[in-house]
């Protein structure tokens, strides 16, 4: 039986992705199970991974991109116990999910509640996980406290507004213009991020500062996130967009500066959030954290910002969309159908 899948053949556009289709399923092995793959994202980790710019992978092309997936498993491999064909899981794979079949291990996969839809359960995977433990696990912000979201109208800023809603958090959002309305109708407060006073307008807005910001931009953003902060406050910078984009910045210095922040006796915390790395070392909290985030969806209390569809063929334009800014919310690509 043939399978189709995008392989990654070099580091750089999108023209480097491209469909293959190969004559036999992958088989699994002991302790695995293998997963048809329903949806999987573009998300702009991909972009990061399709660049050669994610530190968290070392493989060099070619090999199949994808961080996240939602799939029907689809086979058992020996030793396999909680799970039965039919049975539909996600899991965060950092490599692999642009692929219509996947052998994964089985202790790594969630399984997904019932009548929640691929889509709005894949934007749990990584783009509400992330937010979900910036706010609770590293900057631990609370009920009347306040926070800044540099990019609050794509897939993880909309997830992050919604916690923070649901949590009882003020939350202050940039993006650009387009974006506003979709900011609002999740309880954030927008700022332009194309204004050219936006410094003066992040002061006016923050007041005397917020607990915590959120910073996936680099360069020149992160100084402006620390300035935004109250005393005791803690920026959590989570990506380099800016770089990636050629926009400014440099990957290395912005992990000194972070360093060097968090040593200066300012008052400020600083960390670096990776979702791959908190994993690693905390596993049981991932898996816990999906689970919870899973149960809050089919509750009604998150209502995934699901911006467009696209098959899986389109994924070289599913790239250039995201790398253009123009995504409000989570980009799903459509591997297969049930």
């Amino acid at each position: 039986m043939t399978f189709s899948q995008v392989v990654l053949h070099g580091f750089g556009g999108p023209e480097e992705l491209s469909i293959r289709t190969l004559d036999a399923l992958p088989e699994p092995g002991d302790g695995e199970v293998r997963v048809r793959v329903l949806v999987t994202s573009a998300a702009f980790t991909d972009v990061m991974i399709r660049k050669g710019m994610y530190p968290d992978v070392k493989e060099k092309p070619p090999f199949v991109p994808g961080y996240d997936l939602v799939g029907v498993v689809d086979k058992l491999g020996a030793g396999v116990s909680g799970f039965q064909t039919g049975d539909r899981v996600a899991d965060l794979t950092t490599i692999g999910a642009y692929s219509e079949y996947i052998c994964l291990p089985s202790d790594r996969l969630t399984r997904v509640p019932e009548h929640v839809s691929d889509e709005d359960a894949l934007a749990m995977v990584l783009s509400a996980v992330t937010p979900y433990q910036m706010l609770h696990r590293v900057a631990r912000v609370s009920a009347g406290q306040s926070i800044l979201i540099h990019g609050a109208g794509g897939a993880v800023g909309t997830a992050m507004l919604q916690l923070a809603r649901d949590a009882g958090i003020r939350a202050f959002g940039t993006d650009i213009a387009e974006k506003h309305d979709l900011i609002v109708s999740f309880g954030g407060i927008p700022i332009d991020a194309d204004a050219a006073d936006l410094d003066d307008r992040l002061k006016a807005a923050v007041g005397e500062g917020v607990d915590a910001a959120f910073d996936a931009l680099g360069g020149d953003s992160f100084p402006r996130s620390l300035h935004a902060l109250k005393p005791g406050g803690m920026l959590v910078a989570f990506g380099f967009t800016n770089e990636v984009l050629g926009h400014g910045g440099s990957i290395p210095l912005d992990f000194v500066k972070l360093k060097l922040w968090d040593w200066l006796p300012n008052g400020h915390g600083t960390a670096f959030y990776s979702i791959g790395s908190m994993r690693r070392r905390h596993p049981d909290w991932f898996k816990d954290d999906l689970a919870k985030l899973f149960a809050m969806l089919a509750e009604g209390r998150l209502t995934p910002a699901v911006a467009e569809v696209l098959p899986l063929s389109e994924v070289r334009r599913a790239h250039e969309r995201l790398e253009a800014g123009e995504v409000p919310g989570k980009l799903v690509l459509r591997v297969s159908h049930p």
